[in-house]
């Protein structure tokens, strides 16, 4: 049996590319990857995932390897609150520049 996602991901290798080339949005470092984000927000149109989905690639944030590695260890939100920024705000401004 295969899983199917309920609405197709939209992929953006130029996007990624962008929000890699930027510093982490919580220290500055430089070895940064592209984090999805999993959360829903009604509020900003991202809507929630289901099991074994991933978020559209404009939905990232640019964090280094190791604040990365620490959104995916904790409570996704608590993570955000934690530093003080709304990651839907900072995904949408820099889907913006791409």
């Amino acid at each position: 049996m295969t899983l199917r996602q309920k609405e197709p991901r939209v992929r953006d290798e130029k996007h990624l590319r962008y929000v890699a080339s930027l510093p982490c949005c919580i220290c500055g470092r430089t070895d940064v990857q592209a984090a999805h984000l999993r959360t829903a927000s009604l509020e900003h149109g991202k809507r929630g995932l289901g099991m074994q989905e991933k978020a559209s690639d404009s939905w990232v944030t640019p964090l280094c390897t190791f604040h990365h590695a620490e959104q995916h260890s904790m409570n996704e939100m608590g993570f955000w609150k934690r530093y003080g920024i709304d990651p839907f705000m900072l995904a949408i401004r820099l889907k913006e520049r791409t």
